[in-house]
């Protein structure tokens, strides 16, 4: 009997050297979730655990040509997108997006460290708004990142009116956004999904000590899987969080710099830990990028 074939994705994003961000975050995060990462250079990092120090964007065209020799010959259940390096390299990901509408898109794009590091970071922001984000079935951005896709660009008048920001996103012909980071009365990290008529549910999590790298991508990554998986929105998004806090309760000190987390924390040998509960029946970590 054959066996059958992991859902496969199609992911856009940077190669980084540490093995904790972007395309091998997506990567190590797809094979914990049952499926199978197609990965597209975009970019290529240079840096350690402590700081990304230089990025190099891809050609246009032979992202188009990655993308499109193994589109071609395998279908793809999900698309995920992640560091996208240039406009150009925004445009080619938008025409590839629209010609397989119907397979869920990830959008985690905006990373404000990574993207200060281009020449055309405003000029890649409105691309991303303007080509990518009307095709998105889910937009990961950070409550600061958020500030970033705003017009006013003003985090604290975002963490006022969150509610309108996301919606305006939403009406750009996104269909769902999970904004995360942003601080609750009680301090914990909370992470709020919203769809097309607002507010769909708030997690929160107690904060996890220490600083991380790659959590954001493990996250987004996770959600593209389950998504591939056949799950529903809310109910992706829930799973993928819960996976994501684990990684983080797992993480390794590789470097001297931050925290990795340990998308294979289930396979060591050590017993495995009771499952995360949920403070006050809803749950959810905090993700850097």
């Amino acid at each position: 009997m054959q066996n059958q074939i992991s859902p496969l994705i199609v992911s856009f994003g940077a190669t980084d050297p540490v093995g904790a961000q972007g395309l091998f975050a997506d990567q190590a995060s797809f094979a914990a979730m049952g499926c199978h990462g197609l990965p597209v250079v975009t970019a290529i990092l240079t840096g350690d655990t402590a700081q990304t120090d230089s990025l190099y964007p891809i050609d246009a065209d032979l992202v188009d040509d990655q993308a499109r020799t193994v589109l071609e010959d395998m279908q793809v259940a999900a698309i995920k997108v992640g560091l996208v390096g240039s406009v150009e390299n925004v445009t080619v990901i938008a025409e590839i997006a629209a010609d397989y509408p119907d397979q869920p898109l990830v959008l985690d794009p905006v990373h404000t460290e990574l993207d200060e590091q281009t020449p055309d970071a405003e000029d890649l922001l409105t691309a991303i708004q303007e080509l990518l984000l009307p095709q998105a079935s889910l937009l990961v951005i950070s409550a600061v990142e958020l500030a970033r896709m705003s017009a006013s660009g003003d985090e604290a008048q975002i963490s006022e009116d969150l509610s309108a920001s996301v919606m305006s996103v939403i009406d750009s012909g996104c269909e769902h956004v999970l904004v995360t980071g942003t601080t609750s009365e009680a301090g914990e990290i909370e992470n709020q999904l919203f769809g097309p008529s607002g507010l769909m549910k708030k997690y929160v999590w107690p904060r996890i000590p220490g600083t991380h790298c790659g959590a954001g991508s493990t996250l987004s990554a996770a959600i593209a899987a389950l998504l591939a998986n056949g799950m529903e929105m809310a109910d992706a998004v829930l799973e993928a969080q819960e996976y994501t806090h684990a990684t983080l309760r797992h993480s390794q000190q590789l470097g001297m710099g931050k925290r990795v987390p340990d998308r294979f924390f289930w396979a060591k040998e050590s017993a495995e830990p009771a499952k995360d509960q949920p403070f006050q029946s809803e749950s959810t970590p905090s993700y850097d990028q």
